[in-house]
């Protein structure tokens, strides 16, 4: 097994002097009897985007994250080590307020180099500070010092033969303050124990992809996705250029309802304010050669074009996850019929590596699941998906029909680099929390918690954060 290694700066938090520390003992909470049962959730955008359900009874905590980003630190584990020699430079990189493709585009034209000479494992949270690995080919430490950006800290910690990639990354770490809690720290202690009792007895919380993943002002990603799958290339263009969404500004529902209306790309490029880069780079392309909507996708990078038909296979996921909570199934227990990955090296799901569940292996892969050795996964469904049998594969069948999801249709032919053929991925996300309650030192009169967890790779940290505090994620 490789050495896991957290290679992080010091991001400390401070804790005041007001803190204390809950235990995760509930013995002694009174006069309280939730039963272990899921709840439907009422929030109109995660129902949306096809999560429906709490796997959690409790009442919320709300409250608000990320009022200031180092409320969200993140720190990136990998099992990487890095050498003296090499061509690729290994640095780590800490930012704040920084999307990442935007920040790998700035750090690219500061080096003069390609965008493709800079290898991540992973793309990180926006509105948080975190830290991860990268690599840049052919590059040597001084020339870092020319990296003078705001928030950004770039060190040189090695070399390597191997540059930065996603199988590097074997999970991340949070550390993450839920503030302007309106409830007395008392309450907060309760509910905090209650939840984390009831994620216990489950193993963990289902694996939902979350609104990162479609939008949060604006998801319609899974929707622009679901017409690429579809065979309708100009109307995802379309979609994505100019469909407008309650949560943008005003002046911006007003342009891309001319542009919807009207279809004058050109005036659209005059009246779209220039921080819709990517819109504007797809009606450029529209202006130079109408109609031409295959080509206006491929005007956008390879992982922003691929991020539509990601986002519709993570909405069928999402379905799929909460239609079998729904019907009474758990998360960590697999059935005849399901089918279960096994752990890589590093302790991690492994989607490659499969198997059906039968009769005669069902007690074996049950005491495996309980172990953390397997995992029962949900199709993430794509045109050569494996899918399950018996009562399991029966539900995962009905969310092809109730959505007409045409599995053929992700091949592609319009855009064939965008094909994918499907796999399997973990419903379950094991994690064993601590918090800390205290006073919310921005918010008077208010209660805030610190929730430190690690999380496997793609895993998202507000899927788990959700439970405690059932709010809208916008």
């Amino acid at each position: 097994m490789g050495v896991i290694n957290i290679f992080v700066h010091a991001i400390p938090v401070q804790w005041s002097h007001q803190q204390r520390y809950i235990s995760k003992d509930t013995s002694a909470i009174n006069d309280i009897n939730m039963p272990m049962t899921i709840s439907p959730t009422p929030i109109q955008i995660e129902r949306d985007t096809g999560v429906l359900v709490y796997a959690t009874s409790t009442p919320g905590l709300d409250g608000i994250i990320r009022q200031v980003p180092e409320d969200f630190v993140v720190e990136e584990l990998t099992n990487r080590e890095e050498q003296e020699t090499g061509k690729y430079l290994i640095c780590t990189l800490t930012k704040k307020n920084w999307d990442t493709h935007h920040l790998v585009r700035d750090i690219s034209r500061i080096l003069r180099i390609s965008q493709q000479r800079i290898g991540l494992a992973g793309t990180k949270d926006k509105q948080a500070l975190t830290t991860q690995k990268v690599s840049i080919y052919d590059m040597d430490t001084p020339d870092l010092e020319r990296v003078r950006l705001k928030d950004v800290t770039i060190t040189a910690v090695g070399r390597s033969n191997k540059q930065v990639s996603l199988g590097d990354m074997w999970g991340n770490r949070f550390r993450i303050m839920i503030r302007k809690i309106a409830k007395p720290a008392d309450d907060v202690s309760t509910l905090m124990d209650l939840t984390s009792s009831q994620i216990r007895e489950q193993g963990g919380v289902p694996n939902f992809f979350g609104i990162q993943r479609f939008g949060i002002q604006r998801p319609i990603t899974h929707l622009v996705g679901k017409k690429l799958v579809e065979g309708d290339i100009e109307g995802a263009a379309l979609d994505y250029i100019s469909r407008p969404c309650p949560g943008e500004s005003v002046d911006v529902r007003q342009v891309r309802q001319y542009v919807l209306d009207t279809l004058d790309f050109k005036g659209g490029l005059e009246k779209y304010p220039l921080r819709l880069r990517y819109e504007r780079a797809m009606m450029s392309h529209l202006v130079e050669k109408p109609e031409d909507y295959a080509g206006a996708f491929m005007s956008l990078s390879p992982n922003l074009r691929k991020m539509f038909v990601h986002a519709y296979q993570s909405f069928l996921f999402n379905l799929m996850v909460s239609r079998r909570l729904e019907r009474g199934l758990t998360i960590n227990e697999a059935l005849v019929g399901d089918i279960v990955c096994f752990k890589n090296a590093t302790g991690l799901p492994d989607p490659t590596r499969t198997q059906m569940v039968t009769e005669d292996t069902l007690d074996g892969i049950n005491n495996l699941v309980r172990r953390g050795r397997a995992f029962v996964t949900a199709p993430v469904y794509g045109y050569e998906t494996p899918m399950g049998e018996g009562l399991p594969g029966e539900i995962e069948q009905a969310v092809i029909e109730e959505k007409k999801v045409e599995v053929g249709g992700f091949r592609m032919p319009g855009l064939p680099e965008l094909a994918s053929r499907g796999l399997r991925r973990e419903i379950i996300i094991p994690v064993d929390l601590e918090f800390r309650v205290m006073e919310d030192t921005l918010n008077p009169l208010c209660t805030a918690v610190v929730l430190a967890f690690d999380l496997q790779k793609g895993a998202y940290a507000t899927t788990v954060l959700r439970e405690f505090m059932k709010v809208s994620p916008e």
